[in-house]
């Protein structure tokens, strides 16, 4: 999920918390607490930072190691050490409890997204991502601002949260089956697709639609149960060329084809320069693909420009291509 619903999801904790009576009956614990999962809810996603490092390392490392079930242990351990210095005469086991309850709600909401966590880690690198629910979901955010307002208006904090994610479970229902409807409905359009992936939008009846087939690539959008096929690609296997190769090598190709399940590849050349671009499907946007990865190699097949990451023009491709030579 986005940051401010992490936020809003550590506060309305804090609210349930109220419910254990060591909590409730202890201002300072309270106080603790309610810091505790704030801070709880936000201490896996500080791999962000990551990405002031390059594209390529926020990729292959955005929700793995800080998502993993190590993390989830560690992380409750760390903030309740150190709030218990801050807080000293805090309950310290009820502190951990509400602060691991607020990590792990982290990673677990975290899986529903499209872009998964490596949840299993260390037992398995497997991205999990059930995409039933969009990085940002209004409702589920909005939801939780109209508990954390009835709250401050004085309403019961216990009963106001516990109202708000008996609701969000409902809602998490409706959703998968809402998504197993499209799927199915896909299915019905496509009766020779081996792959599908329907991956959400903030639109509650809207979803993204990538689908495989042995001969063909297929992207859409889903409106209800209505499908639009909007582009339909041929299905060819990577060239096994040493140019291939050489680019599959770098480090920006080879964070995308990690992370990426369903994608096509170009090769061209531009002034005795070849080009490599490999093209995530899953995020048509305006009649383009703004997730890529890019290589340029020389007739040596040496990559001398590479990119991966976020694109929405060309021009600001070759800006980005421009700016990883210097």
């Amino acid at each position: 999920m986005d940051t401010g619903t992490h936020i809003v999801m550590g506060i309305s904790l804090g609210g349930l918390a109220m419910a254990d009576p060591a909590v409730a009956g202890h201002p300072i614990t309270m106080t603790a607490v309610i810091a505790g999962t704030i801070i709880g809810s936000q201490a896996p996603d500080i791999d962000t930072v990551l990405k002031l490092r390059n594209n390529a390392v926020y990729i292959r490392h955005h929700r793995g190691i800080t998502h993993s079930i190590p993390a989830v242990i560690i992380w409750p351990i760390l903030i309740t050490f150190v709030l218990g210095m801050i807080f000293q005469e805090a309950n310290l086991l009820h502190l951990w409890l509400w602060t691991f309850l607020a990590v792990f709600l982290h990673v677990f909401v975290d899986i529903f997204n499209s872009y998964g966590t490596q949840a299993l880690r260390p037992f398995s690198n497997k991205w999990v991502a059930l995409s039933v629910i969009n990085t940002f979901d209004p409702i589920i955010f909005g939801a939780h601002l109209i508990a954390l307002m009835f709250w401050a208006f004085g309403t019961n904090p216990v009963w106001t949260i516990a109202t708000l994610y008996v609701v969000l479970f409902f809602y998490y229902v409706i959703r998968f089956a809402v998504q197993s409807a499209v799927k199915h409905a896909v299915r019905n359009t496509i009766p020779d697709a081996e792959e599908i992936i329907v991956a959400p939008t903030m639109r509650f009846f809207q979803w993204r639609i990538a689908a495989d087939s042995k001969r063909h690539h297929y992207v859409g959008r889903a409106y209800g149960r209505s499908i639009n096929i909007y582009d339909k690609f041929p299905k060819t296997p990577l060239p096994t060329s040493n140019l291939m190769q050489a680019a599959l090598k770098d480090k920006n190709v080879a964070a995308f084809v990690s992370f990426s399940p369903l994608y096509r590849w170009e090769i061209s050349e531009i002034d005795d320069i070849y080009e490599v671009r490999l093209i995530d499907l899953r995020y048509r946007s305006n009649d383009y693909y703004p997730f890529v990865a890019v290589a340029r190699l020389n007739h040596e097949c040496k990559v001398i420009q590479s990119y991966t990451g976020w694109i929405f023009s060309e021009d600001k491709l070759r800006e980005k291509l421009d700016f990883s030579m210097n």
